[in-house]
This record gives C-alpha cells, structure tokens and sequence, in this order.
C-alpha cells in the first residue's frame, strides 16, 4: 500500500534552547508565532501528535485536528529529563559517553535509541498498512528514529541526523520500503 508521510518536528522549547533533556513543556512563544506563519500543509487522511505538550501546541498553532498517540511520544531520558548535557557530563561522564556510543545502552533508566526505534518503526509500519497520507507532529529524537529507519541506517546513525524545530520531513512508502521525499 502507498503511503506518504510527513513528519513536523514539535517548536522550540526552553529546553531545546538550553540543552536540555526534555521534560513536558510548553513551547516558546516565539515558537508558536513561528507555527502559526507555516507555509500550508497539504491534505492529510490523518494526522497523529505525540501526547505532550510542546508537540500538541504545535499542532494548535498549525490549525490541524490530530489524535494524539503514544507511539510518537518523545524518547524516555528516565532520571536525565530536565537536566543538561553538561551537568550529566559533569556527573557522569561515563554513562553519558555510553548512552552516546552504544544505541542499546539505558544509563539514565529510560529507553534506548535502539528501543526507540522499534518503537517508531512499528508505528510507521501501522499506518503503511492504512495507506494515504499521514501528518506526524512529534520530536526530533522521534524523527531521527524514524529516518534511520526509512534509511535502513545503523543505529549509531542516530546522532548524524539533526532535525530543527519546526522542521518538515517527508517520506513515502510503496509498502516494501521507505524513502525519502525532498521537495523542489
């Protein structure tokens, strides 16, 4: 079944300001101003939004009716939410060093990028099977799952992908595999 996919990455947060390991918050003002003043999107047969806050106020300011659903929910940083890269480096650098290199690896007792992954994988894979076109607002992490998977990437790719507030992604699918759209 053919399926198109277009994945919208939540606005900027305080968090996503200050390298931050995200908790649920809301989006910046400037953020929703920026959402708002989007270029329109096309038709979509559904449209999905990860349940916290910052990705539902996107999908607000975008003016879209969506069904929130937990499979695009933001990667589980466990103990690490709300605290910085820095301070983690700073207290433990060793398991931040692992969490880095090794896509299997839960030092901070959430979910793994491996994990993660399969998780975004199966979701896409359900909605392939509906066909159509689907609208996902949801996180960076969540996208850069999603791309390496689409890309049949390693999971240590991961890092090598940076998805941007706001950003728009577009995928397709013929059923047997995913690929990536860039618009002209």
């Amino acid at each position: 079944m053919n399926m198109r996919l277009t994945w919208i990455c939540h606005g900027a947060t305080a968090a996503s300001r200050k390298a931050l390991f995200p908790i649920d918050e809301p989006l910046e003002a400037k953020a929703t101003e920026e959402a708002g003043r989007m270029v329109a999107l096309p038709r979509a047969d559904r449209i999905a939004v990860s349940p916290a806050l910052r990705a539902r106020q996107t999908v607000d300011a975008l003016g879209l009716q969506a069904r929130i659903d937990p499979a695009l929910g933001d990667c589980d940083h466990g103990r690490w939410a709300g605290k910085s890269i820095a301070a983690i480096e700073a207290e433990e650098p060793e398991n931040l060093m692992a969490w880095m290199t090794n896509p299997e690896t839960v030092p901070h007792g959430g979910e793994s990028l491996v994990d993660l992954r399969t998780r975004v994988a199966n979701w896409m894979d359900n909605e392939t099977a509906l066909g159509g076109h689907v609208i996902a607002v949801s996180h960076a992490a969540v996208i850069r799952a999603a791309i390496t998977h689409a890309l049949q990437a390693p999971p240590s790719s991961f890092w090598l992908v940076d998805i941007e507030p706001l950003a728009v992604i577009r995928m397709t699918s013929n059923g047997r595999r995913w690929s990536l759209r860039f618009p002209h």
